[in-house]
């Protein structure tokens, strides 16, 4: 009986330390994209996403009504390489994380800043995908707004 229990806390434990693991991975990469921002390092950026990559973002348009813009991933790293180093700095939490196989789903809050000054903040919606061994970013969808930021 000692050996049942002793198997199946193992087994159990194995589950578990694999499981971590891979939300390590997850949470790596999304660490790599906003370290990626913060010194411009358009290399490092676009390996973070998957080549057909989809970025969006839901506004408020000048009718007050929602709309959700798309960004190219490209014209989004040309942004990136364009500001000087350590001039954008988004700050997440990490609030919820989600695996299921190959297919990954982050939550995080953040607080943008700008030259050390707060911009924005909002909410990032991750899908990555597990491609060849390593999590891709695959889609990530954002809110963006001034007020009702928590500090």
């Amino acid at each position: 009986m000692r050996k049942i229990v002793l198997l199946l806390f193992i087994s159990v434990s194995c589950i578990s330390v694999k499981a971590q693991s891979e939300t390590d991975s997850v949470k790596a990469v999304i660490q790599r994209l906003f370290t990626a921002m913060r010194t411009t390092d358009t290399v490092l950026l676009r390996s973070c996403f998957d080549a057909n990559a989809i970025m969006q973002t839901i506004v408020t348009n000048k009718e007050g009504k929602t709309a959700v813009q798309n960004e190219e991933i490209s014209t989004f790293i040309s942004q990136v390489a364009r500001l000087p180093k350590g001039s954008a700095d988004e700050r997440i939490e990490f609030e919820g994380i989600h695996l299921d196989g190959m297919l990954a789903n982050v939550w995080t809050p953040y607080r943008f800043y700008f030259n050390d000054q707060f911009s924005h903040c909002g909410a990032d919606d991750f899908t990555l995908v597990k491609v060849s061994g390593q999590w891709k970013i695959r889609y990530l969808i954002d809110t963006r707004r001034k007020l009702d930021c928590k500090p």
